[in-house]
């Protein structure tokens, strides 16, 4: 019998991946954001209506996939020697 898909599996999986490919390591760290893409403040001219929060932490994978790109800056930083500045 096949076992149900498991989140947990995601998780684990995700946590698992090692960086070793500096290609790999520089589109991980252009494609995910150093912060929470969705905070924001909506304005009407220079008055504040209201405030978005960061949705982020509500994602179930948010750890691992901030943890991922943490592997890769420290891949390109550590063993290529790379300066990790420009995707901060």
């Amino acid at each position: 019998m096949v076992k149900p898909f498991s989140l947990k599996r995601l998780v684990y999986w995700l946590d698992a991946i090692e960086i070793r490919d500096p290609k790999v390591a520089r589109l991980l760290c252009q494609m995910i954001p150093a912060q929470c893409p969705f905070e924001q403040d909506v304005k009407f001219f220079s008055y504040t209506l209201f405030h978005i929060p960061p949705l982020c932490k509500f994602n179930p994978f948010y750890k691992q996939v901030i943890g991922l790109r943490f592997k890769a800056l420290c891949y390109l930083a550590d063993e290529c020697g790379i300066d990790v500045r420009i995707y901060c």
